[in-house]
């Protein structure tokens, strides 16, 4: 894995950092809340910074990665974060929509499962 040395890296809410000083990458995983996927170590900076992005993504702008790859992880990304939202969605609400929309909530929270059992691994970039 080789880490791109001087490219400006995105963490979101205009915050950027340059690869290479990049030391570490923790998903927020407890009271993640809007804006709040992964905290980032900087090389000389005391405080960690908190990215708007996924580990993965972050971790892929670093990397020299093949734009299909970049894609299917953002797409990852996305699966991830619906099936967040989704998982907010109460009982009585999810028969609503089921009846009044003929949407399966459950059913496509099964299919989201299914898809992220195969996420992108960056041990083999």
């Amino acid at each position: 894995m080789q880490v791109r040395e001087n490219f400006m890296i995105p963490l979101g809410y205009g915050k950027f950092v340059r690869s290479d000083k990049i030391v570490s990458l923790e998903p927020i995983e407890d009271e993640r809340g809007p804006g709040r996927r992964t905290v980032v170590y900087i090389e000389d900076i005391k405080n960690p910074l908190i990215a708007s992005r996924t580990e993965n993504t972050i971790l892929a702008n670093m990397l020299e990665v093949p734009r299909e790859e970049l894609e299917a992880a953002a797409a990852l990304e996305l699966l991830k974060d619906i099936k967040d939202d989704m998982l907010q969605i109460g009982p009585m609400l999810r028969k609503s929509i089921k009846k009044e929309a003929g949407f399966d909530i459950n059913r496509m929270e099964k299919r989201i499962d299914e898809i992220l059992k195969h996420d992108i691994e960056f041990d083999n970039i």
